[in-house]
C-alpha cells in the first residue's frame, strides 16, 4: 500500500490536535491503532497500560529489532495559531512525540511494502516518556517481556541543528536526570517569638545557596553537574506564624549514573550536616528519574553507516544532551542507540509553548529506520 507522504502529516497534525500527557493516552492509543491497523502487522499488543506494540516479521530465528517512538504531550498552553493547534486547554505538544509517532507510522507503512527477510522487528509506541514512567511500564509489561530484543533503536527532533541532520554519538546521548524533594521540618511558632519555634528558611536558603557552589554546569566536563531549583514552598501566608515547614524540589543532571551517585551523596553529607546544626528535621525523596541513554558501539555504527548511506548530514556530538530521555532504560537492557534529528536551526526550543515538529522529518527518519532494519534483517 503506498500512500502519498501527506498522508502522515496529516496524522501528526491529528495527534497535535489532540494531546494527552503522560499516563493518559487513552484517545491517543485509539487514533494509533486505527490509523496502523491498515498497515497489517502481524500483531498489535497494548502494553505499558496505553501504548502499543506492532511486529512486523514472524522469523522464530534471527534478529529481533525493537523501534521506540514516545507519543506524550506536555502540559504547556500553546500559543501557535495554526490550524492543528491544540484543542485542549493547558495541554500540547511541545516535545514532538506527535512527530516520533508519525514517524514509527510511516516505518509502519514501508515495512508492509518492503518485509523483513528473517527475524522480528517491533514497533513500540511508547506512553509516559515525560515523567519517566512508560519505559518502566512496558518493560514491567509481560507482554513486552516475552520478545527480547537483540537492538534498541529511537530517535528525538533536535531544534538548533540543520534540518535533516543525523546527530548521534557513542556512550552517553543524553544525560542522567533525577529530581528531588527535600523536606524540612521544624516547629511553628508566633512571628513575634520565633526563638521559641524552629523556622526553616535559613537552613533553606542556604542549602539552595551551597547547590550552587556543588555543581559543575559546564556541559563538556567530565564533572557535568546540574542542578537546578524547580519549586519551593514555605509556611503559610499568616503574618504573625513563624513557619515551620518548608520544601525545596531540585532537578539533578549528570553525564551518567555514576556521576549522579556521586552528586547525591553530596547532597545528603550537606542535608545531614546541615540538620545536625540547625536541630530541623531534613528528609530526601526522589521522582521522574532518567537514566543516561547509553549508545552500543555498533548500534552507533549502523545509524552511522544508513544515515551516510542515505546522502544525509551527520554529525558526531562531543557530549551528551542535557536533557533526559526514558529511552536511557531501554539501553541499561538491551544494545542499542538513540540519535537525534534537526528540526531546523531556527525552530523553538523542546517545551518552548511556540514549539512544533517539523513535518519535512518524517520521510527521511523513516527512510533512515527502513535502512536500519534492512542492515540487521535482510528485505524479503
Amino acid at each position: 500500500m503506498t500512500l502519498d507522504p501527506n498522508t502522515f502529516r496529516q496524522f501528526r497534525h491529528e495527534l497535535h490536535r489532540f494531546p494527552e500527557v503522560s499516563g493518559q493516552e487513552i484517545e491517543t492509543q485509539k487514533r494509533i491503532n486505527a490509523f496502523v491497523s491498515q498497515f497489517n502487522p502481524v500483531t498489535i499488543t497494548e502494553v505499558g497500560g496505553t501504548g502499543l506494540l506492532l511486529q512486523y516479521g514472524q522469523g522464530d530465528t534471527g534478529p529481533v529489532t525493537l523501534i521506540r517512538a514516545d507519543i506524550d504531550a506536555l502540559p504547556i498552553q500553546e500559543v501557535n495559531a495554526f490550524a492543528h493547534k491544540s484543542k485542549y486547554e493547558g495541554v500540547s505538544h511541545k516535545c514532538g512525540h506527535d512527530g516520533h509517532a508519525a514517524i514509527l507510522a510511516r516505518l509502519a507503512s514501508l515495512l508492509a511494502e518492503n518485509p523483513v527477510s528473517d527475524g522480528r522487528v517491533y514497533l513500540l509506541f511508547q506512553p509516559a516518556e515525560e515523567t519517566g514512567k512508560g519505559a518502566e511500564a512496558v518493560l514491567r509489561d509481560p507482554n513486552f517481556a516475552a520478545i527480547h530484543p537483540d537492538r534498541a533503536f529511537a530517535l528525538h527532533n533536535l531544534p538548533g541543528f540543520t534540518v535533516g541532520s543525523i546527530v548521534c554519538k557513542p556512550g552517553s546521548f543524553t544525560s542522567s536526570v533525577l529530581s528531588i524533594i527535600v523536606t524540612f521540618t521544624g516547629k511553628v511558632s508566633h512571628s513575634a517569638e520565633p526563638e521559641k519555634g524552629l523556622n526553616p528558611a535559613y537552613v533553606m536558603a542556604d542549602f539552595m545557596l551551597r547547590t550552587k557552589q556543588i555543581q559543575h554546569p559546564e556541559p563538556q566536563s567530565d564533572d557535568f553537574a546540574l542542578i537546578t531549583p524547580i519549586y519551593t514552598t514555605m509556611g503559610e501566608k499568616s503574618y504573625g506564624i513563624s513557619a515551620g515547614y518548608g520544601e525545596v524540589h531540585l532537578t539533578l543532571r549528570t553525564r551518567n549514573a555514576k556521576r549522579m551517585d556521586v552528586l547525591t551523596a553530596q547532597l545528603q553529607t550537606l542535608l545531614a550536616e546541615l540538620s545536625t546544626a540547625s536541630g530541623i528535621d531534613i528528609q530526601t525523596s526522589y521522582t521522574e528519574a532518567f537514566v543516561a541513554n547509553e549508545n552500543d558501539m555498533e548500534a552507533y555504527n549502523l545509524i552511522r553507516q544508513s544515515a551516510q548511506a542515505l546522502g544525509y548530514d551527520f554529525i558526531e556530538k562531543t557530549e551528551p544532551f542535557k536533557w533526559g530521555e526514558d529511552f536511557g532504560l531501554f539501553t541499561q537492557h538491551y544494545p542499542g542507540a538513540m540519535f537525534g534529528i534537526g528540526n531546523g536551526e531556527d525552530s523553538p526550543a523542546l517545551h518552548n509553548d511556540d514549539y512544533d515538529f517539523n513535518d519535512s522529518l518524517i520521510e527521511p527518519a523513516a527512510q533512515l529506520f527502513l535502512t536500519l532494519v534492512h542492515q540487521l534483517h535482510g528485505s524479503a
